[in-house]
Parts: C-alpha cells; sequence; structure tokens
C-alpha cells in the first residue's frame, strides 16, 4: 500500500477510533469509498482517509471550528496538516507520526459537539461532569 501501511495498520486505527467515537452518542461508523465515515445521523464528523486521492497518507479528518487548523498546524506541522478538498476540517497524520490520542479523542469530541442538538450536549454534558 502507499505510505508502507498494512492493512492491519488500517484495521487497528479504525478500532482504536472507534473506540474513541463509542462513547459519543449517536456516532457510527460505515465505510465509504474506501475509507472509513464517522457520522452523526446524516452528518460527518469526521474520516479516516487510506491515501485519498493518492496523498499517501494514512491520517483522520475530523471537522473543526474557525482557527483550530492554524493554532495546531502552528503548534505541530509534523502531526497536523490541511485536508483537500474540505475547508474548516483538520488533517491528522496517524502513521508517520505517532498519533496523540488524547488530543485526537479532543477532536473527535469536539466535532460532535459542533453537530449535536443542545439535548444531546446537555444530556452528555450531565453524565460526564
Amino acid at each position: 500500500m502507499a505510505g508502507g501501511w498494512t492493512d492491519a495498520d488500517v484495521e487497528r486505527l479504525r478500532e482504536r477510533l472507534e473506540e474513541l467515537v463509542a462513547g459519543l452518542p449517536g456516532v457510527t461508523g460505515e465505510e465509504s469509498f474506501g475509507h472509513v465515515s464517522f457520522m452523526l445521523g446524516r452528518r460527518r464528523l469526521a474520516w479516516l482517509l487510506v491515501d485519498h486521492h493518492g496523498d499517501g497518507r494514512l491520517a483522520l479528518c475530523v471537522k473543526a471550528p474557525p482557527g483550530e487548523l492554524e493554532t495546531l498546524l502552528a503548534a505541530d506541522p509534523q502531526r497536523y496538516f490541511t485536508p483537500a478538498y474540505v475547508r474548516k476540517w483538520v488533517g491528522v497524520e496517524l502513521y508517520d507520526v505517532e498519533p496523540d490520542w488524547a488530543e485526537i479523542g479532543a477532536l473527535l469530541e469536539q466535532a460532535w459537539r459542533m453537530l449535536a442538538s443542545k439535548r444531546a450536549l446537555a444530556a452528555y454534558d450531565a453524565e460526564h461532569s
């Protein structure tokens, strides 16, 4: 495969991401165009992208608020990148750099919060406070 990873590497990362989103109410994962899409209802909050359009990356692409990408790029340009084709999203390298799973979990929760209903947010916050 491009980038040197194996199908087992992809599966391991998919499983780890599924563990992280398991605690986010309503989020499901589904295979989509050779990638894994994480959805809240019909709205996408993240992708596990495998050599997306031949970019040679095994990466997470996650929805983010304005300014988040620039902040992360300034802090760690080896770990974060500007994903192609989507604006206001953050690219997170998962293969060539050791993933920071706490940060990835926080990014996924942040994306979920951007899409979740007020009721879901209140219930989640009450359960996790």
